[in-house]
């Protein structure tokens, strides 16, 4: 049998055509490149190379066995290759988990903008609620997750990507659209649609409504966002939802306008705790971050 290191001097001589190329080639010295060829051929019990005319010829047992250790070397190539790609973060699997509207809204525009410049990737991307997304990130489903606060679990460490507002959205010929931004007391004679009670966000809208004291005429609620923007834009009232998938989305008859005042989450990033981040994901969380500034630079 020849070990790995007389089958790197055998292929490095058949490749170069001398022992002083090959022990360039493997960088050490032409002795050396020798003594380990000399000793393969003792073992093997048959000549590998012959000197002919002060030049070495390989022998015909040399061509036989020629093909499979090439063979060999081209894999140890392509796992060279394989290894730098994956520690480029250019190969690999991004798996995300987020809540729908940044799913469908930036969260897609920096995968496809992060993919589009490595071609090998590959990735799962899925839209969930909020607590959905925290129980796939638990499970080892998804590497990252992507959600609205709160996130409350001793498994995670969250990271916040961007504070979030929930706004006004109608439709442009509303009474209200008019208003540069709409005082939380300007909703009380409208019909509004938002959140159900088990939806992350509605406690931040209740709370706002109650400082305010107002008691709107909430007459449509909704899970997710789009499906309150809709509503919204085919006249059932004024849609009190986060609005990022308007403003991704660029859905036609439809206005925001910021609440006064303010209502505001954050949108966490969430990793399981003390889990190995591969190379391609923590690349894709910096892309993430610099899309989100600039989106929200705008």
């Amino acid at each position: 049998m020849m070990n790995l290191r007389q089958m790197e001097v055998f292929h490095a001589i058949m490749v170069t055509g001398s022992v002083t190329a090959a022990a360039r080639l493997l960088n050490v010295t032409q002795p050396a490149v020798s003594t380990v060829l000399k000793h393969c051929e003792t073992q093997l019990k048959m000549k590998l190379f012959v000197r002919v005319a002060g030049r070495l010829q390989p022998t015909a047992e040399a061509h036989a066995i020629f093909p499979d250790i090439a063979a060999i070397f081209g894999r140890l190539e392509a796992v060279g290759r394989l290894t730098q790609d994956l520690s480029g973060g250019r190969l690999g699997t991004l798996s995300i988990a987020a809540a729908f509207p940044i799913a469908n809204g930036y969260l897609a525009e920096a995968v496809a903008t992060f993919m589009s410049a490595r071609p090998n990737l590959r990735a799962t991307l899925q839209s969930l609620t909020s607590p959905q997304v925290l129980d796939r990130v638990i499970n080892r489903e998804v590497e990252l997750g992507v959600a609205h606060e709160p996130v409350v679990s001793p498994a995670v460490e969250t990271e916040v990507l961007v504070t979030t507002t929930i706004a006004c959205v109608m439709r442009k010929d509303h009474p209200l659209a008019t208003q540069e931004e709409v005082e939380v007391t300007d909703l009380s004679p409208y019909p509004i649609i938002t959140y159900l009670p088990q939806v992350s966000f509605r406690p931040y809208v209740d709370r706002a409504m109650s400082a305010a004291n107002v008691a709107p005429t909430i007459n449509v609620q909704i899970s997710i966002a789009i499906t309150g923007i809709m509503l919204a834009r085919y006249g059932a009232g004024v849609a009190l939802v986060e609005p990022a998938l308007v403003e991704s989305m660029s859905i036609p008859d439809i206005v925001i306008r910021p609440l006064a005042p303010r209502i505001e989450a954050k949108t966490l990033m969430i990793r399981l705790k003390d889990a190995p981040q591969s190379k391609a994901m923590k690349d894709f969380v910096t892309h993430l971050k610099a899309q989100v500034r600039k989106n929200h630079s705008h």
